[in-house]
């Protein structure tokens, strides 16, 4: 039970960090967010927790795969932010739902 409340505190710990971080300056927010602190932060509760190298490597696969999808959101957020428009299409978001993440083979 200590090492839950451990791995709950460094972790929001880490996310109150970047928040205060981007209130200041945006740039330096933006680049500590962006940085893959959490994808590290799993693969290192994982190793603690000696769930294996598979199950370590399946999670940054996926992460990979799982991330790709989730950038065109920054642009929609950013055109938003400008007064544009963010009304998506229907095929970008057929696209998005269709989306093979995970297709190991």
């Amino acid at each position: 039970m200590a090492f839950l409340i451990t791995k709950f505190l460094v972790t929001s710990l880490i996310i109150v960090l970047v928040s205060e971080v981007a209130k200041r300056t945006d740039k330096v927010g933006a680049l500590i967010a962006s940085l893959p602190f959490v994808t590290m932060l799993v693969m290192i509760w994982l190793y603690v927790e000696k769930q294996g190298s598979e199950k370590i490597a399946n999670h940054a696969y996926y992460t990979l795969w799982y991330v790709v999808p989730t950038l065109p959101m920054f642009a929609l957020i950013f055109r938003s932010a400008e007064g544009v428009s963010t009304k998506p299409p229907r095929r970008f978001l057929r696209t998005l739902s269709t989306w093979p993440a995970g297709s190991k083979s």
